[in-house]
């Protein structure tokens, strides 16, 4: 039974309970009687042996069985009396001292959800964002499928637009020297003076082409320099485009040409509005977390910085900056730690005030909706998440964050403007 419910903090209470003498020896009582009838002492048949032999026995191994039994559910009403929410095991103050023929008394503390005072979430004001498809759009992914379905024929040149060439590069001083790049003219690997250069060379021609590579180039041995690059042309291959039709559309599935630029301008519209969605929902969760406040459980937080920390170092390890200590990486990454876990809270208290759930249906339809996106069988996603996060909470949790996410912004009210 609870006694006393102590605040330690906001987010963190002293629990005292207490299991009355009577109540504990009641349930002594019974789990002996349940051995006595099935335990077999020497000189007695199972059920009649003596109580004191069997205490003598048993007694301690009853106990212990009694508090283990006992003391989660005193400790789940005594959650329930208080109306608190614990967001980690409670940890116990003092070490168990349990008397028979005595009250047993425990004090626990335990970290709690903290109480969101004045939830406001209903007719948040976000911008209005025009949708439209233009020609322009529909004509780039054209372009972009026509690009997928192109082929490369040989060519001895000139070289043009495009084109697909292999050739072998170096610096005079011989410190740079690269054999067989390939590369499309006007593409991104190189500046654009340099396609410009090498437009109108032909086959096995060579030609020094000086150019300025951008700080952020990919290579380091080339970024933020001006340099002259001997060039040996070896291979040229003049893009071949598809022509865009009616039987080209009959090979993308559809009908005709029409019916092409229907379906990419319906697609189109439908990834932009998914877009919108998603720009829509940011500015909701910046305006909840800017319009809350309330202090945050220091173990969700602290799971969270360790969280970021280990994916920083991980991106690290993959060729980012791996400079910081550990340290300063944590208190680089603690606001962006505040954040996540105060809006996960929001969205938990606003879900669970709007009665928001998630059922095991909807989870087997969001994997059978990423398997069919990213062609991954449903299965391997499945162990995805579970090796991830123990079980599929980590994807069921994400589902009920849309979901609330999805109903806040039903009841926004979107501000028309230019």
């Amino acid at each position: 039974m609870l006694k006393v419910v102590e605040d330690i903090s906001a987010t963190k209470k002293r629990l005292k309970f207490e299991i009355s003498a009577d109540a504990m020896e009641k349930e002594i009582l019974g789990s002996l009687e349940k051995v006595r009838k099935t335990a077999t002492l020497p000189g007695f048949r199972p059920g009649r042996a003596p109580m004191t032999l069997i205490e003598k026995k048993y007694g301690k191994k009853v106990e212990g069985e009694v508090l283990d039994r006992m003391i989660p559910q005193v400790y789940a009403d005594a959650l329930k009396a208080a109306d608190i929410t614990p967001v980690t095991d409670p940890v116990l103050e003092q070490a168990i001292d349990f008397k028979r023929h005595e009250p047993f008394a425990m004090t626990l503390t335990v970290e709690i959800l903290p109480k969101i005072e004045d939830l406001a979430y209903e007719n948040i004001v976000i911008k209005d964002i025009p949708l439209s498809v233009d020609d322009a759009d529909v004509t780039s992914v054209l372009k972009r499928m026509q690009e997928e379905k192109a082929t490369y024929d040989p060519s001895e040149g000139p070289v043009g637009i495009d084109d697909l060439l292999s050739f072998d590069y170096s610096t005079p001083d011989g410190d740079i020297s690269v054999k067989d790049q390939i590369y499309k003219v006007g593409g991104s690997l190189f500046p654009k003076e340099f396609s410009e250069q090498l437009t109108g060379m032909k086959k096995n021609d060579e030609r020094n082409i000086e150019a300025e590579f951008p700080e952020d180039h990919v290579s380091e041995r080339l970024a933020g320099k001006r340099l002259t690059l001997y060039v040996a042309l070896k291979d040229i291959k003049k893009v071949n485009l598809p022509t865009l039709d009616d039987e080209f559309a009959k090979d993308m599935g559809l009908d005709n040409l029409d019916a092409l630029k229907n379906h990419v301008r319906e697609e189109i519209f439908k990834a932009k509005t998914n877009e919108v969605t998603k720009i829509r929902k940011a500015e909701i969760m910046r305006k909840l977390l800017d319009s809350h406040k309330f202090d945050l459980p220091e173990s969700m937080l602290e799971n969270e910085i360790a969280l970021l920390v280990s994916n920083e170092v991980a991106k690290a390890g993959q060729g980012s900056d791996g400079g910081k200590d550990r340290e300063a990486l944590e208190q680089e990454l603690r606001p962006h730690a505040m954040r996540h876990v105060k809006g996960a809270l929001l969205l938990t208290a606003i879900g669970k005030k709007e009665r928001v759930s998630v059922s095991e249906d909807e989870v087997k339809n969001a994997i059978r909706a990423m398997s069919g996106r990213f062609g991954v069988p449903p299965e391997d996603l499945i162990k995805f998440y579970v090796s991830k996060d123990g079980s599929l909470g980590g994807l069921k949790n994400s589902l009920f964050e849309e979901k609330v996410l999805d109903l806040i912004l039903s009841k926004a009210i979107i501000e028309k403007g230019e």
